[in-house]
């Protein structure tokens, strides 16, 4: 079953570009750019105490992209590394700018060498990738204005909305009113992430879900774990239909028992979840290792797993045309796929 898993279409609307490199790419990278690094063992350089030292590690990799050709490479790597082990069709992927400038690196220079692997990606291999450029919530509502005027001064199309990330308390979601009215009157669409697990109740409470989609205008939430502890506010979700891009996987392992709790109990309040990847290279997983364990996390089956595979498709910033297309396909994919297992 987990080959069949493996090998039907997918797409991952929440994936960090940041958090993509193989540790082997991060060492290469540093090398090129002298940059020194905290651990240069690459089995090693992945071990995380906790979500902060992630953080800190986070910030270690984003000094190690310098030029435009490095973040070709990020860019291309992941989308190529994700159809390789899962058969990774779409993605959306986060990326922080603010990782970059304060090493000066322009906007323009992260931005367009993301479009340059993004499209090597499709002219070799047939699959797409889109931008989500993420707000860094720590450094405060100015910092956020300043970063999306930046996306709106050089517009890309692959640049199709904003996020928002990092510690949650340090920056909640009324602070951003501005910055995302911003966005939204540039017609980029808009996500946050809210409620994650690794911060507590108080840190990251289940209003944070609210003012995410009715404040900020979010078409969708990241995470989203903590809403659990808001029955009505669950429920609002669901009939709402609000996608959840949930991840399996979380960069502390000893997390995982939660985060597989968590996720039991949102699919059973009946939320949309939409599986991805986070940070796949430093969590151990990849798109299909994934939906693997979502599978034996809540369950399911392969024609369960399947229909979450298409259903995802809804919750992808793409034209009501495009996602028609995109479904067709999937399932000529699948059929063929079954027929081979007969």
């Amino acid at each position: 079953m987990d080959a069949i898993i493996r090998a039907i279409p997918k797409i991952d609307l929440h994936c960090h570009l940041a958090g993509s490199l193989s540790a082997r790419t991060v060492i290469a990278l540093a090398a090129k750019n002298s940059v020194p690094l905290p651990v240069t063992n690459p089995d090693k350089f992945y071990d995380f105490t906790d979500f902060y030292d992630f953080l800190s590690r986070l910030e270690v990799i984003g000094r190690c992209m310098v030029t435009r050709d490095d973040f070709a490479r990020v860019s291309y790597e992941a989308l190529v590394d994700g159809h390789r082990k899962g058969n990774l069709r779409y993605a959306e992927f986060f990326f922080s700018p603010n990782y970059h400038y304060p090493h000066g690196v322009c906007y323009e220079t992260m931005v367009d060498g993301f479009v340059d692997g993004l499209r090597r990606a499709k002219e070799e291999f047939g699959i797409t990738g889109r931008l989500i450029p993420a707000i860094n919530r720590e450094l405060g509502a100015e910092v956020a204005m300043a970063m999306v005027r930046d996306v709106l001064t050089h517009r890309r199309e692959e640049v199709i909305g904003i996020g928002m990330d990092c510690a949650e308390f340090k920056g909640p979601p009324e602070l951003f009113r501005d910055a995302y009215a911003l966005a939204r009157s540039a017609g980029l669409r808009c996500t946050a992430h809210a409620c994650e697990d690794n911060q507590t109740l108080m840190q990251a409470p289940p209003r944070n879900v609210e003012t995410c989609l009715d404040v900020l205008g979010c078409d969708r939430i990241d995470h989203g774990y903590n809403i659990l502890a808001d029955p009505i506010l669950t429920c609002q979700c669901r009939e709402r239909g609000v996608p959840f891009t949930v991840c399996s996987h979380t960069c502390v392992p000893q997390r995982m028992e939660k985060r597989a709790a968590s996720l039991q109990a949102m699919h059973d309040a009946g939320l949309f979840l939409v599986p991805c990847t986070d940070d796949p290279p430093m969590f151990g997983t990849d798109i299909g290792t994934t939906y693997v364990t979502m599978a034996r996390i809540l369950s399911l089956g392969v024609e369960e797993i399947v229909a979450m595979s298409l259903r995802t498709i809804e919750a992808a910033w793409l034209s009501d045309e495009e996602k028609a297309t995109m479904k067709v396909a999937f399932q000529a994919e699948i059929q063929a796929l079954s027929e081979m297992d007969a």
